[in-house]
């Protein structure tokens, strides 16, 4: 498919020409000593030479690098599943029975493939460390290790109708409570606040593209009620106690001819082919894009969802963009004003910033209500002096007018993508998790990779013309550290963290801490958490393509150490790690372990049968929670 793109150089050829300008020779005392000396902010790879080995403030013993079919953790720890696909969230449901399985029942069971994790303390607003709710994106479906005979080649005419409800129920947002008794973690199974978001629920549509003309259907003619969500990716949490849900991506869900379309451009820019790949339109004419031409326009949004009251109707917030959303991470600036950052998870796609117009009153959480309907939406320019500039995608600013095809704010929202693209924003290496360090306000994005770029559009010397290893750009507010920081300012400055890639293998230009063991490198950044102290956790996915483990890597990113990975959790076979999350205290993270045994060809050649092992079971995606033995915190 041909992609329109802009002419804006790529964020390597700028990184190539700015390490160049600057004199960086890559892993050399004298670069090092020229970007110190040139008042290089951060400094890309700072652990210089030095006589002795960096001490990491995370004193655990490094797990060995090992890929087989199960979990591993670090010595001193253990890794305990608390929810998996299809475990019961009702009282007086029994244990999940791949067998009798149907999408009735798993519309009121753990959602599947599990993603981003938001752990909310019980009571609301208290930090509970041993009691809270466990609020889950279950992104899509492995049918592949899910239903005999189905291989991802010959989809969708290998799935039944009833294969198909199983997909469209197991997929979309579960929320179930938790709790830790004697060091375990477990649902309460009879909780009130248990609940699955599905693509059939009811979701209000709030914000400038509420009521649009695009976002009219035959079932909602005003455009202000969608239903279901699905693709939910990454997220975040509000500081008034939601939680924000990214729909990465809709384009496979929906089927027929994407050029007869009214909005053929925008379809075609969002990456639609009419593939309907998991034959949703055979149970649901809304796919259909002949019956239902505007359905498409209203998913890619981000949804706000409130965990604590399960009577509530989650909300689209269209203020916030549409396009393939990693995540929505949420930062309160030092004015008050709500800034979320969004990564646009697709090759040469890009990193977006929403900064509220009102401020929030943490005495008064109720003011949080709505207060994402209203502010500018950015998008950022990677600039070769090292700054950062955040471009509003604003109706009336610069190429944004009528004459260019974009009525009004509205429309600004609805082409996101091609409102980015007239800026001239700098496309990346598929962004995924963008994360806020809580201690020094410095903002983490991940580059996953770009296997597609080529040779011509690198800068000489940049040796990576493929980047099939990815890498960590951090973004420097102005105004100060942590919580003086200005996350609502025009311009940040920008750095690299990590260049990803086997450090000992010259031709993949990875850059770590020097230090970096054999079991401590990574490839291929998803997401990323940090511990209350600051300390940041990366979730990798892709490793398994270089024959290794996808996991969980502890890494400073402050003092001698900072840039130096550690290994704590390596994934089963197939599997990927997503979102790591810690308890207010420290004490427990939680990972979400995505689609375990996907690498296999079907069911008849699964790689692992992971957490259960039951033979004629299931792999089935779960997330696990990280404990030390000793109970003390988990990043020491």
């Amino acid at each position: 498919m041909s992609i329109r793109h802009p002419q804006s150089p790529h964020i390597r050829s700028v990184i190539a020409r700015r390490v160049s300008r600057r004199g960086f020779l890559l892993g050399s005392t004298g670069g090092l000593s020229a970007v110190a000396a040139s008042g290089f902010v951060g400094s890309l790879f700072s652990g210089a030479a030095h006589a002795q080995p960096a001490q990491s403030s995370l004193t655990f013993t490094e797990l060995t690098r090992i890929y087989d079919a199960t979990h591993h953790v670090a010595e001193g720890y253990r890794a305990d599943v608390v929810v998996a696909w299809g475990d019961p969230m009702a009282a007086g449901q029994g244990p999940f029975d791949p067998a009798t399985m149907t999408g009735a029942d798993l519309a009121g069971r753990f959602g599947y493939n599990c993603d981003f994790i938001a752990y909310m303390p019980l009571p609301k607003g208290s930090q509970n460390s041993d009691h809270g709710l466990l609020c889950v994106n279950n992104e899509y479906a492995s049918a592949n290790v899910m239903f005999p005979g189905v291989t991802w080649d010959n989809m969708p005419g290998s799935l039944s109708d009833a294969d198909v409800a199983v997909i469209n129920a197991s997929v979309g947002h579960s929320i179930v409570e938790v709790r830790r008794t004697d060091g375990r973690w477990a649902v309460v199974q009879d909780s009130p606040f248990n609940r699955r978001i599905t693509m059939d629920s009811e979701i209000a549509i709030s914000g400038p593209a509420a009521g649009h003309p695009w976002m009219r259907t035959s079932y909602d003619p005003e455009g202000r009620l969608a239903r279901g969500t699905h693709y939910n990716c990454a997220g975040g949490i509000t500081p008034w106690g939601t939680v924000l849900s990214g729909e990465e991506g809709a384009y496979d869900s929906f089927g027929g001819d994407v050029a007869a379309h009214p909005q053929a451009d925008v379809l075609t820019r969002y990456d639609y082919d009419g593939s309907d790949y998991y034959g949703r339109t055979r149970l649901d004419p809304r796919f259909d894009l002949a019956v239902e031409p505007n359905e498409p326009h209203r998913f890619d949004w981000v949804v706000e969802i409130d965990p604590y009251d399960p009577a509530s109707t989650p909300v689209k917030r269209t203020a916030l963009g549409r396009f393939a959303h990693e995540g929505a991470t949420v930062w309160l600036n030092r004015d008050g004003r709500v800034v979320v950052y969004m990564g646009d998870d697709s090759n040469f796609e890009y990193i977006y910033r929403f900064v509220s117009d009102a401020a929030y009153d943490p005495a008064d959480p109720a003011s949080g209500r709505d207060i994402l309907d209203a502010g500018t939406l950015s998008v950022a320019r990677f600039n070769e002096d090292g700054s950062v500039d955040w471009l509003p995608l604003v109706h009336g600013y610069g190429p944004l007018t009528a004459e260019n095809g974009f009525a009004d704010q509205a429309e600004v929202l609805l082409k996101t993508r091609l409102a980015a693209d007239a800026l001239g924003a700098t496309p990346m290496d598929r962004p995924e998790g963008v994360e806020t360090n809580p201690v020094t306000g410095r903002v983490y994005a991940l580059m996953t990779k770009n296997k597609k770029i080529t040779a011509e559009k690198l800068n000489p010397v940049n040796t990576r013309p493929e980047n099939l290893y990815g890498h960590i750009v951090e973004l420097i507010p102005p105004g100060g550290t942590g919580l003086d920081a200005d996350h609502a300012a025009d311009r940040f400055e920008w750095d690299l963290f990590v260049l990803c890639g086997n450090p000992r293998i010259a031709a993949q230009g990875a850059r770590f801490h020097e230090d970096t063991s054999e079991n401590g490198w990574f490839v291929n950044p998803d997401n990323l958490g940090f511990d209350p102290k600051g300390r940041m956790f990366v979730a990798t996915d892709g490793a398994n393509d270089f024959d290794m483990a996808d996991g969980v890597y502890g890494i400073d990113t402050e003092g001698p150490a900072r840039a130096l990975p550690k290994l704590l959790f390596a994934a089963p076979k197939g599997a990927e790690c997503s979102s790591p999350r810690f308890t207010p205290d420290g004490t427990t993270l939680f990972v979400s372990v995505q689609h375990p045994a996907e690498d296999s060809e079907s069911l008849a050649e699964v790689t692992t049968l992971w957490p259960d092992f039951r033979p004629g079971g299931l792999p089935r995606p779960a997330v696990v929670a990280i404990q030390r033995m000793d109970g003390g915190e988990v990043a020491s």
